[in-house]
């Protein structure tokens, strides 16, 4: 099974830091993002999250997002995807970046998510 990550935030420099940031150590994992609104504006896109997951070239994704309107738009998103999507509510940064790390070694998903649930916001 091929793994890949999808970055949502609510600002286009953020998911794209991020998907930098995971690029150092994770050069074999696919990591899409979506971040922002057109012309530079701040939210999230439905639209925009579907992209990311058609044009990430994992079998199953794993999605972290960095506030509660974007878990809105990638459930939704999620609904009409034909990939499984793991959706997490973890600390964006550290959990993306984890997990990436461990899919780059070939970690299981279990043993992935026991990870990253240590980053879980409450």
């Amino acid at each position: 099974m091929k793994y890949g990550i999808v970055i949502v935030s609510h600002v286009s420099d953020i998911a794209i830091g991020v998907q930098r940031l995971i690029d150092q150590v994770a050069k074999d994992v696919s990591v899409t993002t979506a971040g922002g609104l057109e012309n530079d504006g701040v939210g999230t896109s439905i639209e925009r999250i579907q992209t990311a997951f058609e044009q990430n070239t994992g079998d199953e994704l794993l999605a972290f997002y960095d506030l509660g309107s974007a878990k809105m738009n990638l459930e939704m998103a999620i609904e009409m995807s034909d990939k499984k999507v793991h959706l997490y509510d973890t600390a964006l940064v550290e959990s993306a970046y984890t997990a990436a790390a461990l899919l780059q070694v070939n970690t299981s998903l279990e043993d992935v998510e026991k990870q990253i649930n240590e980053l879980k916001i409450k």
